[in-house]
């Protein structure tokens, strides 16, 4: 029976089994479209000891993250995010050209330029190679290593002791969560401030937001999980912020357990309350969410079908990691969705895993003119609109996956 990472009980509760499915950033180049690829269960259980939501770890960090095909910089409200998180953390622990921040899963670089052009030291931790190398070419000092505490510790003996460390969207993606908390606890300057932002389970939760669940995304996590976790490893949360990033999102702050400068704020103690009442701390809500799951697919799939028999086009925009879970889930493929598009060329002219839909650029959308877009990157709505709003000119439509169907 599998362990729970965090804390090492059995895992009983299933809380969504989404059944076989490629890697969801294992982009098909064309000329590979008659091969084989791999699919691995994508079943995500609750532990019911700590109410850690996982999945079984198939494939190796190495061989998810080392050549990435993510790249921050193509959403432009996600910069925009970045930008004021990096104006407000200036502001609030004064940080200034003696400071160090250390962004851990730096991407490209589209966070710690905000605290470089504005004086302050930085350094990016990132996996990939490809991802790093443009982080450097803007002048981003960047180590290309996993974290944990391995590199933890090697970095701490050259001498590096951040003020200020940030990790966005990565807590959910380290298979070995004891061992990545661990290496912020031996980097973190004694007084230092760490952050680190992830889509909330009980927003997941709320919305139906199954599609946020793929191999690369190996822990759901909520504020009860995610501070039994950091007290482990001597980390103390002092305050968290809820925000409307990736379907609703945390982000909390922590220190040195011993540390006394940053005072626990009533937020914490609210949020958890929250948590609590929602029933995050039993095992009926998990139990629920799973056939929620099926309405979402049975209600995407009628539409499909309902669409084609009368003769309209749908095509997608995005092609992110959680459209790929969608299509697949649902078996949509080219025969209701001829292609989708993507802002990003590093996926342009590849086909999306499993279902094999064409990716294009986001011109052809303007070029076919169907009479429905769907928007996969869902959370990305408003931009989305924004950007492809002269589809309007021709009586084209927008369709949200989540949490059910909605032609708007």
């Amino acid at each position: 029976m599998t362990a729970c990472r965090f804390c090492a009980a059995p895992l009983r509760q299933t809380f969504a089994d989404l059944g076989m499915t490629p890697l969801s950033n294992s982009f098909i180049a064309p000329a590979r479209a008659a091969a084989m690829e791999p699919f691995y269960p994508l079943h995500a259980y609750a532990c019911d000891d700590c109410r850690l939501v996982q999945l079984e770890a198939f494939e190796t960090p190495e061989n998810i993250f080392s050549d990435y095909v993510y790249f921050s910089s193509f959403s432009e409200s996600w910069l925009r995010h970045a930008e004021a998180y990096a104006v407000r953390m200036m502001e609030r622990f004064s940080l200034g050209l003696q400071s160090l921040v250390v962004e851990v899963a730096s991407n490209d670089g589209y966070l710690l330029r905000h605290f470089r052009d504005r004086g302050v030291s930085v350094l990016g931790v990132e996996p990939a190679a490809n991802v790093a190398a443009e982080a450097r070419k803007l002048g981003i000092p960047t180590e290309v290593a996993f974290f944990g505490r391995t590199t933890a510790q090697r970095l701490r003996d050259a001498g590096t002791a951040p003020k200020l460390m940030a990790a966005n969207n990565v807590l959910a993606h380290v298979p070995d969560i004891n061992d990545f908390v661990a290496g912020f606890a031996i980097l973190l300057a004694p007084d230092g401030v760490m952050t680190v932002e992830f889509p909330h389970l009980l927003r997941l939760i709320e919305s139906t937001q199954f599609d946020t669940i793929y191999h690369e995304h190996f822990s759901y996590l909520s504020l009860l999980t995610v501070q039994r976790i950091f007290a482990a490893h001597g980390l103390r949360v002092f305050d968290v912020e809820q925000l409307p990033t990736h379907g609703g999102s945390l982000r909390i702050f922590a220190a040195h357990a011993e540390a006394t400068r940053h005072a626990t704020t009533p937020a914490v103690a609210a949020l958890l309350a929250e948590e609590r009442a929602a029933g995050l701390d039993g095992p009926e809500i998990y139990a629920a969410f799973a056939e929620r799951v099926v309405d979402v697919k049975a209600a995407l799939l009628a539409f499909c079908v309902e669409a084609r028999r009368a003769g309209k086009m749908i095509v997608g925009y995005g092609a992110p990691a959680k459209g790929n879970t969608l299509l697949n889930y649902c078996g949509i493929g080219p025969e209701f969705i001829p292609f989708t598009v993507d802002r990003s060329p590093h996926k342009q002219g590849k086909l999306l895993p499993g279902v094999r839909i064409p990716v294009r650029a986001p011109e052809a959308i303007m070029e076919e003119r169907p009479d429905y877009v769907l928007i996969l990157p869902w959370n990305l709505k408003d931009e989305v609109i924004e950007q492809m709003a002269g589809i309007r000119a021709w009586g084209g439509r927008f369709v949200l996956p989540i949490p059910t169907t909605q032609v708007l």
